[in-house]
């Protein structure tokens, strides 16, 4: 059988999963990226730097792995959500990408939600900066240039789809986080379009995520020496192929992933909006199956951010803040560096250390980052439990899902079972891979989403997460006290 490959293009980096027919891993690769942030709350990238990052890692990956590469058979893609990358006639980028972290949009968010109260029940969420619908209002307002040349909206994945494809197309789970998707219908909301000022030609045709959705360009095959037809699927949002990845694809499967951004999980088997809780309900990335999530814009970034600050490698102070653990910290880190979704739908919300004293660690203050977005889960969690879904167990995937530390930690503060299961700090870009297979052969998803086998399991510590549930409180007395402050600077 055919070699499957899968790319994610994130937002720190483009990762890529070569896989064999029994999800074996190949080979995988990954090329970092750099966010610009030009102006207070703004967040972009160039689109033609995921472009560029994926032709290095395919033309590694040819020098390396040219037999396996020549085997593939179909492509899956999957991405950083909600971003907004805006063409013109000739297809190419009008501007930077403005990133599902900006928080530019924030009044162009707020006039929505009045003009139109109807509509997050529609489109499953209360209109958020970050979102791509937003978005549009605000280039009307400060970029009415770019607005008038614009022809097509695409998310970022889909932007390389069309180059390696010539195709403009995009898939539910994808299109559920613009705030134009009608997603109990999984179709584009004409209303929502209009709502944002958006004329609904300038949107992609929409597929289910396991679709075929082209297939590799003749040149771009010859140049990575694979065959003809390569199939390259529809794909996914990353939370969505995150799930595809680690089998989170029956009724209550639930998942935190730890990437850039954190997202707390649940696959739902009908569509569940629950907007007033600032929860996403979405379309899921394989038909009739929704997800449920709170948003956090903020996960393991928040360490490499620290890791930076106190010049040291996050390996090196996890080690150093596992030694000196003996409880919760004297310190509150709030980990909003780049605002807040769920609960809060905050985006002029900031990153705050509280209590430092002459005698403060980097261990100590590596403790609290860890702890800050722990807490951040826990307010996830408690949304969902408002919006009638409660979790006793659940996945780790991502890149932070590799601290065992962390996992005990997570554990005690959200007094959930954790597991890691194997490979599952791959995350989306295997998601991806299977999703590439779907489109390629057909087979049932069900059998094929399997969960991988487990690695180890972190049951809460009682005594730990009783001693945690009163710096919980602080930690949310601490955001209400600032929140004027956050919106007066």
């Amino acid at each position: 059988m055919a070699t499957i490959l899968g790319i994610d293009i994130g937002t720190s980096a483009v990762k890529l999963v070569l896989v064999d027919e029994a999800e074996r891993v190949i080979a995988e690769r990954d090329a970092p990226l750099a966010v610009s942030r030009p102006r207070p709350s703004w967040s972009e990238q160039d689109p033609l730097d995921w472009w560029r990052a994926v032709g290095d890692l395919l033309d590694g990956l040819k020098r390396d792995e040219a037999a396996a590469l020549a085997a593939v058979g179909a492509i899956g893609l999957s991405g950083q959500m909600h971003g907004a990358v805006l063409l013109g006639d000739d297809d190419a980028p009008l501007r930077p990408a403005m990133l599902w972290n900006d928080g530019r949009a924030a009044a162009e968010a707020r006039a929505l939600r009045a003009s139109h109260p109807h509509l997050p029940a529609v489109v499953g969420v209360l209109p958020m900066a970050g979102f791509t619908g937003p978005k549009i209002p605000w280039l009307a307002a400060h970029e009415p240039d770019v607005l008038a040349r614009l022809r097509t909206v695409m998310m970022p994945k889909d932007y390389v789809r069309l180059l390696l494809t010539g195709e403009k197309a995009t898939d539910m789970s994808d299109a559920a986080g613009t705030w134009w998707l009608d997603e109990a219908r999984r179709e584009w909301s004409a209303e929502a379009a209009e709502a944002t000022r958006l004329p609904k030609s300038a949107l992609p045709r929409l597929l289910e995520s396991p679709q075929p959705a082209g297939a590799l360009l003749p040149e771009l095959a010859a140049r990575w020496g694979m065959g003809r037809g390569v199939v390259v699927a529809a794909g996914a949002g990353d939370a969505a192929a995150g799930a595809i990845g680690i089998g989170s694809v029956a009724d209550g499967d639930a998942f935190l992933s730890l990437g850039t951004s954190g997202q707390l999980f649940v696959t739902t088997s009908h569509y569940r909006p629950a907007p007033e809780t600032a929860v996403h309900a979405f379309a899921h990335a394989l038909p009739g199956l929704w997800f449920q999530m709170g948003a956090m814009l903020n996960g393991a970034s928040c360490l490499a951010f620290a890791a930076g600050l106190m010049r040291a490698e996050i390996e090196t102070l996890l080690a150093e803040a596992e030694r000196g653990f003996a409880g919760p910290s004297r310190l509150i880190f709030l980990p909003y560096l780049t605002g807040e979704r769920t609960p809060h739908d905050d985006p002029h919300a900031r990153g705050v250390l509280f209590g430092l004293t002459p005698d403060t660690t980097r261990a100590e203050v590596m403790q609290a980052v860890l702890e800050g977005v722990a807490f951040s889960f826990a307010d996830a969690r408690d949304a969902l439990a408002a919006s009638g879904t409660r979790i006793g167990r659940a996945a780790v995937i991502g890149g932070g899902a590799r601290s065992a530390f962390w996992m005990r930690i997570l554990a005690s503060v959200l007094g959930v079972t954790l597991a890691r299961y194997q490979g599952g700090a791959k995350g989306p870009a295997f998601g991806a891979a299977r999703l590439g297979r779907l489109a390629l052969t057909g087979e049932d998803p069900a059998r094929l989403c399997a969960k991988p086998a487990i690695l180890d399991e972190t049951a809460p510590d009682p005594a730990l997460h009783a001693a945690y549930a009163p710096r919980l409180d602080a930690y949310r007395r601490l955001y209400a006290a600032l929140h004027p402050e956050f919106r007066a600077g």
